[in-house]
């Protein structure tokens, strides 16, 4: 039934004894001394290791599951290696720098939360990252909200929802790569599925925000140009830089490529592009391909917002997917999941039941964990046999787990995005909460089309 074969099998009130644990050691190490995830998921682990040897499970079998369920990542980590070098040669091509720049020639007075919701999901697409996208150009939207005495809460909302509109959409994101790996579906065709609950959360939140946009007149747009000049003075703003590179990858999508060789041709266009548009000597393009574009224009915020890519900066990234999936291993190694999966089994006989329970589960991993990486990753291993039950195709659970787990995870204030994002814009999480759109909108809009069925793939009899 799993992927995993259970070697022992407790009783439901040791899985749930054991799931408090766990997530009681991982949430005070996240949440209250701020460990990095990496040692939360250790921590974790060697809980379940003691479990395990405490129930006469022998250590080659935990061994064995731990690696059985790091097996799952070796494709994530080479697409993530990838990812790394295609933003380290994005950047260096000016591709980036170019759809940042293009996307602050869009913010008018006029309806200008929903101008600043567009600007940062572009900017998300562009570089991948929600956080980064928050701790840059978010913060000088807040700057500007500042000056003109708009509402922060509601500025910050657009920025979140545009920031995880971007995390969730872009090829370039480590939660879509990684949710597309771990169930083996093709990185576009989960972002084409994704697009159905995406798009609609995308057009009512741009309403919304554009309703609630207030009449701006004499605005001062003074920080907003200085970053402009800023980023135009690199020398890196080029048209054809930012064109042709992503109509490269957009064909090689549309023509089914395989990810990694699509995201390898991306990133050789950039690296020829850069020829023209930022000359450098061979050997520093391999060493920026491995420890990333280090931008040093003297302005701090750019040189955060430039500074990115590369095989290194994935490590990170990587060391979370191999340590999450280990745990996920030896959570079925341990028979926990099974069990507790089996005391529900009754419940889980419709494509609507399986839907809603595996968005509930990961919406309820992020709030007690606080961790949008394992709220996908064990979210995917637990409901892959249940979906395959209904006769549903994985792409299916990579939607709903991107859905109620990625976009969630900057709505819960102990969380990690949560209190990353609360710091960054001094605005908590709370405030910030009922103008996220978007983040609202996604697990309530994946869960409406698994209840009616639309938009679902099957597996084909």
């Amino acid at each position: 039934m799993f992927r995993i074969k259970a070697i022992y099998m407790p009783t439901l009130t040791e899985a749930i004894m054991m799931v408090f644990v766990m997530v009681s050691l991982m949430s005070v190490t996240i949440i209250y001394y701020q460990a990095p995830p990496h040692i939360a998921l250790l921590i974790a682990m060697l809980a379940l290791i003691t479990y395990g040897l405490i129930k006469k499970v022998s250590y080659q079998q935990i061994e064995a599951g731990m690696i059985e369920g790091a097996k799952a990542g070796i494709a994530a980590v080479f697409l993530f290696f990838m990812i790394g070098i295609l933003i380290a040669s994005w950047m260096l091509a000016g591709t980036i720098p170019t759809l940042i720049y293009g996307g602050f020639e869009l913010v008018t007075p006029k309806y200008y939360l929903a101008i600043i919701f567009v600007v940062t999901a572009i900017i998300g697409v562009s570089v991948g990252s929600s956080l980064t996208t928050v701790g840059t150009v978010g913060l000088a939207f807040i700057g500007i909200s500042t000056a003109l005495d708009v509402s922060l809460p509601m500025t910050a909302g657009a920025i979140v929802s545009g920031a995880f509109f971007g995390d969730k959409m872009s090829p370039l994101s480590d939660t879509t790569n990684m949710a597309s790996s771990i169930l083996k579906v093709d990185l576009f065709d989960h972002i084409k599925n994704m697009g159905w609950t995406t798009l609609p959360a995308f057009v009512i939140s741009f309403i919304l925000f554009a309703l609630l946009s207030p009449n701006i007149t004499g605005a001062d747009f003074t920080k907003m140009n200085e970053f402009q000049n800023s980023l135009h003075e690199t020398g890196l703003i080029n048209w054809y830089a930012a064109v042709i590179p992503i109509v490269v990858l957009l064909f090689l999508s549309i023509r089914k490529v395989p990810a990694f060789l699509a995201l390898t041709v991306g990133s050789l266009t950039a690296i020829i592009i850069s020829i023209f548009t930022n000359p450098q000597p061979f050997g520093n393009i391999l060493k920026t391909l491995f420890g990333g574009y280090v931008s040093e224009t003297g302005n701090a915020e750019i040189d955060t917002l430039l500074t990115r890519g590369g095989m290194e900066s994935m490590l990170f990234t990587i060391g979370i997917v191999i340590l999450a999936l280990s745990l996920g291993g030896l959570l079925f190694t341990l028979g926990i999941v099974p069990k507790l999966l089996a005391s529900i089994e009754n419940m889980l006989k419709t494509v609507k039941s399986v839907i809603i329970s595996s968005a509930l589960t990961a919406i309820g991993i992020n709030v007690l964990i606080g961790e949008q990486y394992l709220s996908i990753l064990l979210t995917g291993e637990a409901y892959a046999p249940q979906y395959k039950k209904v006769g549903l195709e994985n792409i299916n659970l990579a939607r709903v787990s991107e859905d109620a787990g990625t976009v969630v995870n900057p709505l819960v204030p102990w969380s990690v995005c949560g209190v990353f994002i609360a710091s960054v814009l001094d605005v908590s999480t709370l405030s910030y909460l009922p103008f996220t759109f978007f983040c609202l909108l996604s697990p309530l809009i994946t869960v409406a089309l698994g209840v009616t069925g639309k938009t679902l793939t099957y597996i084909e009899k």
